[in-house]
């Protein structure tokens, strides 16, 4: 099927300024895990590229203005695009905050053509939004993208000709670009002329889904049905929502159980209708789109998303929300849980019992109230671990696997204290211990004094140094291991000319 997809370049960061009310000629990146993902005009120009680490932008373009990583900030801002294309397209589909999908078929046939349709869409999020966007036509989904990317329109009949020249990399799966690279298939042409069943015995599943969208067919072959109407799952909101994070705990319920209803017939949903009414009868609907079938967690966010955009856009209703409901629009067949050798049925149900024990927990004491701890990076104990509520991704803060130098060798603190009492270290004289702009420490620690009362030290191990933010001159920070006598160990920071307790070592 041809498709029209609006595409809005450098989305996040056009989102977040917006937010933010920073102007457009101020270079801006957006980033997660302390790597670049979006980037402005403005600051690729001055040589900053996705994928650069923070600190290697900030150096640079010193005058960089750093956002992080917010889809639900993304999808809230992108709801008056989505809007403003609804009104002279039918069966606006959100791909992902920035990009929409429409059927060609019906502006073509309104506005008298391809061009035209185009033309006319590009001047209508313009009018309205003020944003920028860029118009493209295809064959499926995956090739209508990248031609929107691009600006261009392909013949009914030349998609395959247009995506054979493309790079590899425009395949979104990292680990299969960077195999076949190394194999001498480089272009999506290339990689098309390899036979489907080689692919299948040499790659697996997921490169044949890659190989179909390189020869320019969708995703999954068109063995998709309509879902009977009893899969579709609502809820009556008393009182109405009018609190985003009110309707987040909403949406996780939701989510949780038409995915449940929906594995209990084995099928799995890739096009998710959202829909609400408010008190005063005013009726919104969105359909998401996703190239991979939808898990309870990506139902949950797209819900989410939805919903904040409604409550918080300019044109946000009038009244608050009194139903949702959720409509799997396409289906799949789903794929069976693999079980490992070590784990049965036990395990799985005990597990799914345990999920919704703690959902019902969070129902008693909200969202925040259960939450997992992600281990990130980082150089102390406390700023690598972070709660996240319980059914959001565990993603961490900042990618583990950076050098991070100053970093605490292990093994680390077993507890870390959220108020850190402040003490005193003392040599073997008496004197405070204190340290040096060189990190060199002004005696040996032989006593600690916390709380009033004093403690001898059998052993102590460090400094090791606080490397960060070197730039602002700040006081030198360095952390050291002592043992104390009674068999206590304890990790001590050195910051602002005096030494904190921060860890305690089991």
């Amino acid at each position: 099927m041809r498709l029209l997809v609006v595409w809005c370049p450098d989305w996040a960061v056009i989102a977040a300024a917006a937010v933010a009310g920073v102007g457009a000629g101020v270079p801006m990146v957006v980033v997660a895990a302390n790597r670049v993902v979006a980037t402005s005009a403005v600051a690729r120009r001055e040589g900053v590229k996705r994928g650069m680490r923070r600190r290697e932008a900030q150096a640079r373009c010193p005058e960089l203005k750093v956002f992080d990583d917010d889809p639900v900030r993304d999808a809230r801002v992108f709801e008056p695009v989505a809007a403003a294309v609804e009104e002279v397209a039918v069966g606006v589909e959100v791909v992902l905050p920035g990009v929409v999908a429409v059927p060609a078929r019906g502006p073509v046939g309104y506005f008298g053509g391809e061009e035209p349709a185009a033309e006319r869409l590009v001047d209508q999020v313009a009018i309205r939004t003020n944003v920028e966007c860029q118009v493209g036509i295809a064959e499926g989904l995956f090739a209508a993208t990248l031609a929107a990317r691009r600006g261009w329109l392909i013949p009914p009949g030349g998609t395959t000709e247009f995506l054979a020249p493309l790079g590899i990399h425009e395949l979104d799966d990292p680990e299969l670009v960077d195999l076949l690279r190394r194999l001498g298939l480089r272009t999506l042409g290339a990689f098309a002329a390899v036979a489907e069943r080689d692919v299948a015995s040499r790659f697996g599943g997921a490169a044949v889904k890659a190989h179909r969208l390189a020869r320019g067919l969708e995703e999954r072959p068109p063995s998709r049905r309509k879902p009977p109407p009893d899969l579709e799952v609502a809820e009556q909101v008393d009182p109405p929502l009018d609190r985003v994070d009110a309707a987040a705990f909403v949406a996780k319920i939701l989510a949780e159980e038409l995915h449940a209803r929906l594995a209990a017939h084995g099928l799995a949903c890739t096009r998710l209708g959202i829909h609400a009414s408010t008190e005063h009868g005013e009726e919104l609907g969105r359909v998401w789109r996703c190239a991979e079938p939808l898990t309870p967690a990506g139902i949950a966010d797209r819900v989410r998303w939805q919903l904040d955009g409604w409550l918080r856009s300019p044109g946000k209703p009038t009244a608050g929300i009194s139903t949702i409901r959720l409509e799997p629009v396409e289906v799949v067949e789903g794929q069976a849980l693999q079980l490992d050798l070590w784990r049965g049925d036990g395990h799985a149900q005990a597990a799914e019992r345990a999920g919704r024990a703690l959902v019902h927990v969070q129902g008693l004491l909200g969202p925040e109230g259960v939450v997992t701890p992600v281990l990130g990076g980082g150089r102390g104990p406390a700023e690598r671990v972070r709660l996240v509520p319980w059914g959001d991704e565990r993603t961490p803060a900042t990618d583990p696997d950076q050098p991070w130098p100053g970093r605490l060798p292990a093994p680390a603190p077993s507890t870390v204290l959220a108020r850190p009492p402040t003490m005193t270290v003392l040599d073997r004289t008496g004197a405070p211990v204190t340290m040096t702009d060189r990190y060199v420490l002004s005696g040996n620690p032989c006593q600690v004094t916390i709380n009033g009362r004093p403690k001898p030290v059998r052993a102590w191990a460090g400094p090791w140094p606080v490397n960060e933010r070197w730039w602002d001159h700040n006081p030198p920070r360095a952390r050291i291991q002592v043992l104390l006598q009674d068999g206590t160990a304890l990790l001590l920071v050195h910051e602002n000319g005096g030494w904190v307790v921060e860890g305690a070592y089991d």
